[in-house]
């Protein structure tokens, strides 16, 4: 059986700057939860504050269903609304809780972290992910109104950002008609630009455009393709975990 792999990133307060800090490993019915090197850079920069249920930074938490910290962040199947919820993450019914973690982002207006699986390729070095559009509430008008006529399908370009003011690294998701519409998810951005820089092979697609008003997050649904060489993506860094296997 795969294991499947969520990673938890925490943004702080003041910067809006994110970091990763866990990991989630699950497969089948087990679950196993473990904070990651950029937890204990991020207390030491940011102050990052433990999760109640994960107090330890060094324990290797294991369950044999989610943890809430997760669970609380995939909608009850009793919702009269989780079908249409569902079709806006572009997923089935029977999708389960990992599956939609993975698109959904896990927000919550409650707390500072996001939820994403983490990236891996295939045997000819092929990656696909999907994500929702981030920062297009921040582009132009005209910009915003070309979101509103995207269609499913419809073939976006990738362009690297080496100074965002923001984030440093980003990659922008442009139109075919040159509109700059957003950003992919800043923890993307280090292994998009590995692609574009082996290989060159970096495309995206719209998947699904959600009707305003949407929760704010989720208007565009992209999937995004590319190839590496050598690159392992998150592998390194912030992304290890502080407990070994």
């Amino acid at each position: 059986m795969n294991t499947r792999i969520l990673f938890m990133a925490w943004q702080e307060p003041g910067s809006r700057r994110w970091f990763p800090v866990g990991r989630l490993d699950a497969e089948g019915d087990s679950y196993r939860f473990r904070y990651t090197r950029g937890a204990e850079r991020t207390l030491r920069e940011a102050g990052f504050p433990l999760s109640a249920e994960f107090p330890n930074i060094e324990k290797d938490y294991r369950a044999k269903s989610l943890f809430a910290m997760f669970g609380n962040r995939v909608m009850a199947r009793g919702r009269p609304d989780r079908a249409d919820h569902l079709r806006s993450l572009g997923l089935k019914e029977n999708a389960d809780p990992v599956e939609i973690l993975s698109v959904n982002g896990g927000r919550r207006v409650t707390d500072a972290y996001q939820v994403f699986p983490r990236l891996s390729k295939d045997s000819e070095g092929k990656f696909t992910c999907r994500f929702f559009l981030h920062g297009w509430r921040y582009t132009p008008s005209v910009a915003q109104e070309r979101i509103g006529k995207l269609e499913s399908g419809e073939e976006l370009r990738v362009a690297i950002e080496l100074e965002n003011p923001a984030t440093g690294l980003a990659a922008q998701i442009q139109t075919e008609d040159y509109h700059m519409i957003g950003w992919a998810p800043r923890w993307l951005a280090p292994d998009v630009a590995a692609a574009a820089r082996e290989t060159g092979e970096c495309a995206a697609r719209v998947v699904r455009v959600n009707p305003l008003p949407p929760p704010s997050p989720q208007r565009v649904l992209i999937e995004m393709t590319g190839r590496w060489d050598a690159h392992e993506p998150m592998t390194g860094g912030d992304f290890v975990p502080l407990v070994g296997d």
